[in-house]
């Protein structure tokens, strides 16, 4: 039996807080308290504005247990049995659908249910959709990645059916929201949908500007191609002719590592460059506050926390064009955007904020107000509430 976790308010009985459900594959846990973060920072900021959740954090049987982070709102963990292989994915909404509906309605004769607020389309965002439908609670459905359909992750005939189950679950939900325009775009393709986008938040007090210790790079993502680390690596190979002593420091795990590793090896920075792996929340946020300038030339990016986060910590961003970032920062403004894949120009744009300190803290203290003025979790909050009562209405 699956008890449901459900979080406190402070709110009287007769102010009876909407109540919302969350449904998520992201959440953090004990030995992962980066992933989700998105999801969970965003909760206390709600409940002071009369939103009460209950989270459910689905992971598969196959990626066994997980053990709960006492830091962040209380989540329960649910785990279910999807197919394997590539027809996993887009039939594991209905098995996650089954997993959740007894205890869900369970939770509904004990509490109304005003909403479900599922993340990412499937499963979560398809189990919802039949929870709805079962339940008669409306739902809605956020997507984080540019890959709105999982065509990326699944091909073949289970690509396409992962399409179509997305597709059902877009035109189902009383609103798609999208971290950014690009991918507000990227849903519009392939579904008729109500989209709203709501850029993710930071906690400006846990990214806070210090000064720097070193002239340092900071980099932080998974270590997949897409993200561009070859790029900065030969771009840091360019720049520390002229910085001997400039240090590229490079957190996150994946794939790539071993390939990257032999790079800086090859271009002799392997001194140089530092492969941090994953570190907790804590550590990353000391990282951008000690660093001299954040860069992820990711070429395949919906927004990017990271960038916001690294923004928040007053510190000079690079990023790249026609990624989601590039609706926030204003080039040479409050961060610095390049072309994708072009190390040269990555290099010249680190060099030019390395040259020119005065530029760099200009940007950064820029950046920091971008952040202040419209990207915290509070403003996040804000326009998540009032879309909830939108939809509830």
């Amino acid at each position: 039996m699956i008890a449901l976790a459900e979080s406190s308010t402070s709110l009287s009985t007769a102010e009876r807080p909407v109540h919302i459900l969350t449904i998520t594959p992201f959440y953090p846990s004990r030995i992962d308290d980066a992933r989700g973060c998105f999801v969970s920072e965003p909760l206390p900021f709600l409940e002071e504005l009369g939103f009460e959740n209950t989270v459910i954090a689905v992971r598969s049987f196959y990626e066994g247990a997980v053990e709960p982070n006492g830091n962040v709102p209380p989540a329960s963990w649910v785990r279910y049995f999807p197919l394997p292989s590539h027809l996993g994915l887009p039939t594991a909404g209905f098995f996650l659908f089954a997993n959740l509906l007894s205890p869900v309605r369970r939770l509904v004769k004990r509490r109304r249910v005003d909403l479900i607020h599922a993340h990412s389309a499937l499963p979560c965002g398809h189990a919802a959709a039949l929870l709805s439908r079962e339940l008669k609670i409306p739902f809605v459905v956020t997507v984080h990645g540019l890959d709105a359909y999982s065509t990326n992750q699944v091909t073949g005939y289970s690509g396409k059916l992962a399409k179509r189950m997305s597709q059902w679950v877009y035109r189902r939900a009383r609103n798609v929201i999208c971290v950014s325009e690009k991918v507000r775009s990227e849903v519009l393709q392939g579904a008729q949908a109500i989209t709203t986008v709501i850029y993710n938040g930071v906690n400006p007090e846990l990214f806070m500007p210090e000064v720097q210790k070193q002239k340092t790079i900071l980099s932080v993502g998974n270590l997949i191609s897409i993200k561009g680390h070859e790029h900065l690596i030969r771009a840091i190979a360019t720049v520390q002719q002229e910085h001997p002593d400039l240090i590229c420091d490079i957190i996150g795990d994946g794939p790539e590592h071993g390939r990257l590793l032999e790079l800086c090896s090859e271009l002799k920075i392997s001194c140089q460059v530092q492969f941090l792996g994953r570190r907790s929340r804590a550590e990353v946020a000391d990282a951008m506050q000690h660093c001299t300038i954040f860069a992820l030339p990711s070429r395949y990016e919906a927004l990017g926390c990271v960038y916001l986060e690294a923004m928040a910590a007053g510190k000079p961003i690079i990023g790249c064009i026609g990624q989601g970032i590039d609706e926030v920062v204003r080039h040479g403004i409050d961060g610095v955007l390049i072309p994708p894949e072009d190390p040269g120009a990555l290099a010249t744009s680190v060099s030019a904020l390395l040259d020119d300190n005065r530029l760099a803290e200009s940007i950064g203290e820029a950046a920091r107000n971008t952040i202040l003025q419209g990207f915290t979790l509070a403003h996040q909050a804000q326009k998540l509430g009032q879309l909830y009562r939108e939809c509830i209405g």
